[in-house]
């Protein structure tokens, strides 16, 4: 059965950073390309960073040069690197396949306030 974990959130001040990790299990990781969703309240849930099988990353423009996306795939892991964060990043974050489906994961909150 398909499933994700999702880890690392916290309460983090303005500029200051969070690694949030993922665990997947169910699905072959390595030939899934993966992604990185966020959704705060009010507003739907949008793709921000993804990985592919390959390595290949893409991000939105909203977190380009601030966010790395990383793979480990002999732990079936993804991580976000987030720096520089800003308080509209607050979201709950959830990783997923690429074309995702259900199941999502619980998400992992991430606050950003001074």
């Amino acid at each position: 059965q398909v499933q994700f974990v999702e880890s690392g959130g916290g309460l983090v001040q303005p500029g200051g950073s969070l690694r949030l990790s993922c665990e997947a299990s169910g699905i072959i990781f390595s030939i899934n390309g993966m992604g990185w969703y966020r959704q705060a309240p009010g507003n739907s849930r949008e793709l921000v960073a993804h990985i592919t099988s390959s390595g290949g990353t893409v991000y939105a423009d909203s977190v380009n040069g601030r966010f790395t996306i990383s793979r480990d795939n002999a732990k079936s892991t993804v991580h976000l690197q987030m720096n520089s964060l800003k308080p509209e990043d607050t979201a709950v974050y959830y990783c997923n396949r690429v074309a995702p489906r259900p199941p999502w994961g619980q998400g992992t909150q991430v606050t950003v306030s001074s």
